[in-house]
């Protein structure tokens, strides 16, 4: 059996909490990505409340909404943690916009892929030196494109495995635990963004839409930035 073999047998039978103390017992270099999203507020929840050794970090674009940063600053003060603040690199970002100009990615898909690449992809890399397992607060009932992924997977792009410990979860489990224990969530969620990324590249959306329908719905993309490009297990 395959290390990621093992690690997927291992936290695929184990429920969120449990999967998270296996991983920290198990593993050297567990890291959770954090987008503020509702998810990544439950797992911090998790993660501050049993005091789980996990390095949680954020990605800041430099085009987020003022309402996530809001949520940056309570989250930390609210579970006394550091979430660590990765940028892109300003030289990138120039040479982009000199280029393509300031909102070039709504010109094309290319475009807008190469500005994910720059302001989340690249950033992330380096976030991830070192990592032994990656935790994110992707769930299958999302999208229909993320309900081909899978609870763990292997990340070709971040060359890591990557742990999903709520794919599992509905709608209505995350918002009963919440509910249950009052976990700060973004405002935004109120006014109708389900999925909140950048500001110019996220909308409200409007009742039946799928929850990533508000992500770059200009464009008839999967709705993927690039960070969540995984090999499935068989």
């Amino acid at each position: 059996m395959s290390r990621l073999e093992h690690v997927s047998a291992s936290l695929n039978a184990l429920d969120a909490v449990e999967g998270l103390r296996w991983a920290v017992q198990n593993l050297d270099g567990v890291k959770f990505a954090t987008s503020l999203g509702a998810e990544d507020q439950v797992l911090t929840h998790l993660i501050a409340t049993n005091k789980f050794p996990i390095q949680l970090f954020s990605l800041d674009t430099g085009r987020l909404f003022q309402e996530t940063y809001e949520l940056l600053e309570l989250t930390q003060s609210k579970y006394q943690i550091s979430i660590d603040v990765y940028f892109p690199d300003n030289l990138e970002v120039e040479q982009y916009v000199r280029s393509n100009g300031i909102n070039g990615f709504y010109h094309s898909v290319e475009n807008r892929k190469s500005c994910c690449g720059i302001r989340k992809v690249n950033p992330l890399k380096r976030a991830l030196v070192n990592t032994g397992l990656w935790i994110t607060g992707l769930r299958g009932s999302q999208s229909a494109n993320r309900q081909l992924m899978q609870k763990v997977a292997w990340s070709e792009e971040m060359n890591v495995i990557k742990y999903n410990p709520l794919f599992d979860w509905s709608d209505d489990d995350l918002k009963d635990f919440i509910d249950k224990h009052n976990i700060p969530v973004n405002s935004l969620h109120k006014k109708g963004f389900p999925s909140i990324g950048c500001a110019p590249c996220t909308r409200a959306v409007a009742l039946g839409e799928d929850e990533r329908a508000g992500r770059w719905w200009w464009e008839g993309s999967s709705k993927e930035c690039g960070l969540h490009e995984t090999k499935i297990l068989a």
